[in-house]
């Protein structure tokens, strides 16, 4: 059982690097790019739809929420682009993570435009 919970998580691991590809993908059309980078972002995001504090229900969005999202963004891409992205992120699993930065800043920032708007509504109902 517990193997194939570390097969489960490696594959899904890898599905999201085939999709960080697939994003910077030439070959994918915008709209299949936007939903394929808001799973990826989801995905590596800290911050959770539903807490993970929560009991039982905290770990809905990270058993069923984000592999509905990959396997939604897989069958939206095209075939060959999911070949192509395959090879590469086997390559990247072995080297090293990728790294980007621009992309970790605008999760931060939208995070925290949220948490600043819920602050500043919380404070308008109190006053």
């Amino acid at each position: 059982m517990l193997n194939q919970l570390k097969l489960w998580a490696k594959k899904l691991k890898k599905q999201l690097f085939i999709l960080y590809l697939a994003y910077k993908d030439e070959r994918v059309s915008w709209y299949i790019k936007l939903f394929t980078a808001c799973v990826v972002a989801y995905a590596f995001s800290p911050i959770d739809l539903i807490p993970d504090f929560i009991p039982v229900l905290g770990y809905i969005d990270d058993i069923i929420i984000v592999p509905l999202g990959i396997m939604l963004a897989l069958k939206m891409l095209p075939t060959s682009v999911i070949e192509d992205c395959t090879i590469k992120a086997e390559e990247l699993i072995g080297n090293e993570r990728p790294k980007n930065w621009v992309a970790g800043s605008i999760i931060i920032v939208v995070w925290l435009l949220i948490f600043m708007w819920s602050c500043f509504t919380v404070f308008k109902l109190l006053n």
